[in-house]
Formats: C-alpha cells, structure tokens, sequence
C-alpha cells in the first residue's frame, strides 16, 4: 500500500530567500528591518484570512490601515513582499517523484484564499491531490479538525499519512491525529527521510 505525503506551503515548498524587498518597505515607511513582516503576518487579521473568516482584499485593506497607507500602496506592497521567495526546486521534483512510484502527494497549507491563485500561476496544482488550504476549510493547523479533514479526503482511510512541515506545532498535530511528522528545517537532504519510511512501512506489511 502506498503512503501519503502531504507537504506544507510557505517555509517548504516556497521559501523566502530575499528579504530585501521587505526591508526597502521598512526603510520607506521609516520602520525597523522586519517591521512589515510583523504587520503583515499580524495575529489578527491574517490569521482570520487564513481561516477565511475574511477575504483577502478585505485583509490586505486592514494591513494598509495599519501602516497608514493607501489603497495603491498596498497592492504594490502585496506584490513586494513575496518577491524575494523561491520555490524548492529539489522539493518539487521529489513531490514528482513520489507521485510516479505510486504514492498519494498532497499539500496542506495555512494560507488565505489566494493560495489557490498562486498555485495555478507557478503551475505547479497538479502535482497535489488533495490540495488543501485552511482558507477553504475555515480551519488552520494544528488543529485537529483540520487533519481529519484531510485524512476523510484520501481515498483509502488507511494511507499512512506523513506531514512535512516547518512548525513544530503543526507537526505535534499531526502526530496526535495518528500521522508520522517530519519537521522540515532549511538544508534538510528530506529525500532520504521519506524513503525509509516507505521502506519501513514496505516491511511492517510484509
């Protein structure tokens, strides 16, 4: 039987590897480095895009009322401040690769609608099936709703599940849901990780 694979967005497949373009944002509106991003990933509304609690214009209006901006300012800073990410070739290439041994690959992000969007952009949807995000569910890791949801969306209920993830958090979620969690750290060689799992669930079924 096959595993499942289910990979984390942001910090994994996609990675910020530039901050200069946020940096030049801070120094424009006269803030400390690492300001935007604060504002930006506020606790309050970006948590409720994530959960879809509202959209994302209307997310994107509350963070240019925070920094006293307009309306043009902020879609400019909405393209800036992803400028500098890059997605993870090597990740991606495995995802393929996994996918043509047979294996389910997924991909479970707490992100705002706009994730759905961005994904079609860089073409890259089609290598996740399923295809999660927490703004559609209405619900984020690590909480538990979330992972059931996931689990009721494979199409066998007894896939071995594996979240590749770079919080901590969501990993202990996932592993309370009965899951295998690997914790996702910049450099990490995960090919090898991921294989001797497949091995090792291979020899536990004989």
């Amino acid at each position: 039987m096959p595993l499942a694979f289910i990979f984390d967005f942001g910090g994994v497949l996609m990675k910020t590897a530039d901050y200069t373009p946020r940096h030049a944002w801070d120094d424009r509106l006269g803030l400390p480095h690492g300001s935007i991003e604060k504002v930006v990933h506020n606790p309050d509304s970006w948590v409720r895009a994530q959960k879809g609690e509202i959209t994302p214009d209307e997310y994107w209006a509350d963070v240019a009322t925070q920094l006293d901006i307009s309306s043009d300012d902020v879609r400019q800073l909405a393209h800036d401040f992803y400028a500098g990410d890059v997605l993870d070739a090597s990740l991606l290439a495995l995802a393929q690769k996994l996918r043509d041994d047979g294996h389910v690959v997924g991909l479970l992000s707490n992100d705002s609608l706009e994730l759905e969007a961005k994904l079609h952009r860089l073409d890259i949807h089609h290598l996740f099936s399923p295809l999660h995000i927490s703004a559609k569910l209405g619900v984020m890791k690590p909480h538990p709703d979330i992972y059931a949801h996931v689990r009721q969306s494979l199409p066998h209920d007894a896939y071995p599940i594996v979240l590749i993830d770079d919080r901590i958090d969501n990993i202990h979620g996932a592993i309370k849901a009965g899951w295998v969690g690997v914790f996702y750290q910049p450099n990490l060689d995960i090919q090898p990780i991921l294989y001797r799992l497949i091995d090792a669930h291979r020899k536990k079924i004989g």
